[in-house]
């Protein structure tokens, strides 16, 4: 009998199978429960980033900014002069430098205590409690828009943080470019109903009784109520796992001294920092045109809102095909050569929109098109690819680097977008300008042995990255 058991002979499973076949089995069918319940944080928040971030809030707040404003068109937030065309950009930036304190306090600890959901927890309704606040922006009051938009942006940030840093922990290696990219995909399936639904309420708002302004604060409001309502499901789904505290280590830092920590750790994995630089330069890009798309749209080429609204709907129903498609060609090209060819796209999708001309519909949704097509897929990949990159047990950690890179770090694409257009007094300058990120994000993730990057940070190979 101790022969059988030592080797599994003999041990079975209740319904017939071997005991490790059936340990295997439900492993799996747990890992499957906590991916689907992962996706969900997706679906909830994704609806801010396209309703708010993307659509309604940039030209709403830059229109109450301009109600404030004196004769020269600046408002003066604590007393800095601030063009009002401009104030959306730089709040968007204010945001991310909130977040830049936040993220890597919050990535240790939750790597130190294992405790991510509570974490996140807080973050997710902090975020949607804010968001939700938007419904009070009216008349002149830019102040409250910018002081809300930075504490739903922030707390967005630190939630991906910890949503992101789970990764690792629910998908196997050669799983994680198929998960990453249905997380996209679910998102941006949520952000396509949700702007149905706005669509339908921005249009018809006479027949519902509302003015053209109230009609938009409800869409602000309501991505606030769907980002809390779905984010009970990955709450209830996700788990914590337990964590052995390493010896000595502190409970807590300052944001700043523990972004510090975490990168002298990372120097010890040169080729992760490299892919980090990278990725921080050419996803500057892609959050800078997420971000101000509409202010061009509406500013410079002179669009109504109903328009921007179909053409970010068009976005999210072609990415969602996109991030699923880009997905299947990581599969066969691996992610790293798949990136790259998204890249080229975005830089020629910008020299289009810098020729399109005002009042022509038709050519904003023929940018709206490229954009949907490359925007999911390279965000899922990149996302994939670095979790390939993180050495076991800090996830967290260096996702906080990498999230300050997904959002905490593009402050620096809306400041050159922002200070263009302050100089220049165009927003085709200032859209033109992005291209330099997409170009130099290009040259240096070309550079990067992404084989020996995931070796260097000891774990297993796919057959194809």
């Amino acid at each position: 009998m101790s022969a059988q058991t030592t080797d599994g002979a003999g041990t079975g499973s209740e319904d017939g199978r071997p005991a490790a076949t059936a340990a295997t089995a439900a492993t799996a069918a747990s890992r499957k429960r906590e991916q689907q319940g992962w996706y969900f944080y997706d679906f909830a928040v994704s609806v801010y980033s396209a309703s708010v971030l993307t659509l309604f809030l940039g030209p709403y707040l830059t229109s109450v900014a301009k109600a404030a404003a004196d004769a020269e068109g600046f408002v003066h937030p604590l007393g800095i002069p601030v063009r009002a065309g401009s104030y959306f950009a730089y709040t968007v930036s204010a945001s991310v430098i909130l977040a830049v304190l936040l993220m890597p306090l919050v990535g240790a600890l939750a790597d130190r205590t294992g405790r991510k959901k509570p974490l996140l927890a807080v973050a997710a309704y902090v975020g949607a409690a804010a968001t939700t606040g938007m419904f009070f922006l009216e008349g002149d009051r830019y102040l409250l828009g910018g002081l809300l938009l930075v504490v739903a942006n922030a707390a967005l940030s630190v939630s991906m943080v910890l949503y992101n840093a789970y990764l690792p922990q629910i998908s196997t290696p050669d799983e994680r470019d198929t998960v990453s990219s249905r997380g996209w995909a679910f998102g941006y399936t949520a952000g396509s109903v949700m702007l149905v639904v706005n669509l339908a309420l921005y249009l018809g708002h006479d027949s519902f009784g509302l003015s053209e302004g109230m009609a938009v604060r409800i869409c602000l409001a309501s991505a606030g109520l769907w980002w809390g309502a779905f984010a009970l499901i990955p709450l209830r789904r996700l788990r914590d796992r337990a964590v052995v505290p390493e010896p000595g280590a502190a409970p807590a830092l300052s944001g700043w001294k523990q972004l510090v920590a975490t990168l002298k750790d990372m120097r010890r994995y040169p080729l992760t920092l490299s892919f980090l630089l990278a990725y921080l330069i050419y996803n500057d890009g892609v959050q800078t045109v997420i971000s101000q798309a509409s202010v061009y749209g509406a500013e410079e080429l002179e669009l109504e809102q109903s328009t921007l609204i179909a053409a970010v709907l068009l976005v999210q129903v072609l990415a969602v095909g996109g991030a699923l498609a880009m997905g299947r060609l990581a599969l066969r090209y691996g992610a790293k050569r798949t990136i790259l060819g998204s890249l080229a796209a975005w830089a020629l999708t910008l020299g289009v929109g810098y020729f399109l001309p005002a009042r022509t519909p038709v050519w904003f949704f023929a940018l709206a098109a490229m954009i949907g097509l490359v925007l999911g897929g390279s965000q899922a990949l990149s996302r994939s690819l670095f979790s390939h990159l993180v050495p076991a047990g800090k996830e967290a950690e260096y996702f906080s680097a990498y999230e300050m890179s997904d959002r905490g770090l593009s402050w620096i694409g809306p400041l050159v977008f922002g200070l263009t257009y302050q100089v220049t007094g165009s927003y085709r300058d200032a859209i033109i300008s992005l291209v330099v990120f997409f170009a130099l994000g290009f040259v240096l993730l070309a550079r990067v042995p992404v084989r020996r990057a995931v070796e260097a940070a000891g774990n297993p190979v796919p057959e194809r990255i």
